[in-house]
């Protein structure tokens, strides 16, 4: 709010008192704005927050319904009285994975929307444009969807929270998995020139031996012509390819890899391997170039790192609790890991809000991630407090058969540093009876 500048100057103190007092409760006004008092996005009844996603352009398969998914989560949460009597309306805006749309639909959620914080914005080139400004505006921005190491710095980001492992810790689970069952094999590549694609070789490096990597070919979003990429792997005769890419990227280089005929054992980051995803992509992209494939058959036997549990798997209570809310809410979006993904952070924001307590304040909402104790469908756990700003300390190794992850072994934790990696055995909690976090 605006002061206006054409007062006339008053010499008289008891004048001027009120027009102090006049001034203060314009100002106060103005700070919120949001409703509900001096909290931005808090009213007595509603909870606003806001994101960033790619609905359009190369990374929108699959990631554009982690928005309805979540969304429709706390749909099922508004129909069940909320979250201590307020209904959370989520704002999420299409970036296109454009850092320069990033920036600009951060800032009208934060500054014209008063969003009370940010949650699930998408993209390491992206978000790594706009965590400054939250900061410094003292915005809560919770669980980027990325997992990029640079959102666990709560020295210099004290409001920027992650949520999925971060790409060192799975670099490291899934060269680990390389090192003991593909030993002696010509190693490749194929990353993301980015904090994303560099993560995760920090893990990998420090199980894969650097002598077996015969190349590290990279690739920016954005552009689709990866031929002289996949055509240098094939060159190099590489038994096994690692990739760390979004999923368009993954299907890209199937399609590419399979054109040459090469036909190599992938090994790919959680991210770029949804199997009804990547599949999907994979049917499209060779339909536009002329031809028919079945997307499943052409992943079948790829391996990942998953670390939350399979979408086929209904007999699981998270599954089913988010199958029962996609069906209800959002029918017309394919279940699949993306919309997992998003409802389960969706419950872990759920059990933030609750801790922030029944007057929820920016650092309410901050305190309460840093007491940590959360749990959810995760098979492995969190890492939040005061120290960590990191999410999931983990997860465990899939291979996709017949269009679906099926896990092997146990779920597996580690860090970031030099630590080793240890399984870890205790069982997930169920989902609660009535699919919210209990209060």
């Amino acid at each position: 709010m605006a002061v206006p500048g054409n007062w006339p100057i008053l010499k008289h103190r008891s004048t001027t008192v009120t027009l102090t007092a006049a001034l203060a409760l314009a100002l106060s006004a103005c700070a919120g704005s949001g409703g509900g008092g001096s909290t931005p996005g808090i009213t007595d009844s509603t909870v606003t927050i806001g994101g960033t996603l790619p609905l359009t352009g190369t990374a929108a398969p699959g990631y554009s319904e982690q928005g309805p998914a979540a969304k429709a989560f706390f749909d099922y949460v508004n129909a069940n009285g909320g979250v201590n009597g307020r209904q959370i309306t989520f704002k999420y805006l299409d970036d296109a994975y454009n850092p320069a749309n990033t920036v600009t639909l951060t800032k009208q959620l934060v500054l014209q929307d008063n969003v009370f914080a940010m949650l699930g914005s998408l993209g390491t080139p992206t978000h790594t444009k706009v965590v400054d400004f939250l900061n410094s505006s003292r915005v809560p921005d919770l669980f980027v969807a990325s997992g990029c190491t640079c959102w666990d710095q709560p020295q210099q980001h004290p409001y920027t929270y992650g949520w999925q492992p971060d790409y060192t810790v799975e670099g490291k689970i899934l060269g680990d998995y390389v090192k003991k069952n593909l030993a002696g094999k010509k190693v490749a590549y194929f990353y993301q020139d980015d904090d994303f694609g560099h993560d995760g070789m920090k893990g990998l490096d420090k199980y894969i031996d650097p002598a077996s990597v015969v190349t590290r070919q990279p690739y920016q979003p954005g552009n689709t012509d990866i031929a002289p990429q996949v055509s240098a792997i094939a060159r190099s005769g590489a038994d096994v390819v690692v990739l760390e890419t979004i999923p368009a990227y993954t299907a890209l280089f199937k399609l590419g890899a399979l054109k040459l005929g090469y036909n190599p054992q992938l090994v790919v980051s959680s991210v770029g391997a949804d199997p009804t995803t990547v599949s999907g992509l994979l049917e499209n992209f060779a339909k536009q170039a002329g031809t028919a494939v079945n997307g499943a058959d052409l992943i079948e036997g790829l391996v990942t790192s998953a670390y939350l549990p399979a979408t086929s798997d209904l007999s699981n209570s998270w599954t089913a609790l988010f199958k029962k809310i996609h069906d209800q809410y959002i029918p017309n979006v394919p279940f699949d890991g993306n919309v997992v993904y998003a409802m389960a952070y969706a419950y872990t924001f759920v059990q933030a809000l609750q801790a922030a307590g029944k007057t929820p304040t920016r650092q309410g909402l901050i305190d309460g991630l840093n007491k940590g104790g959360f749990t959810g469908p995760g098979l492995v756990p969190f890492r939040y407090s005061a120290a960590s700003h990191a999410g999931y300390t983990g997860g465990q190794i899939a291979t996709i058969h017949g269009g679906q992850q099926v896990f092997s072994g146990t779920a597996l934790t580690t860090d970031d540093g030099d630590g080793p990696i240890v399984p870890y055995t205790v069982t997930p909690p169920p989902a609660p009876a009535n699919g919210l976090p209990p209060a």
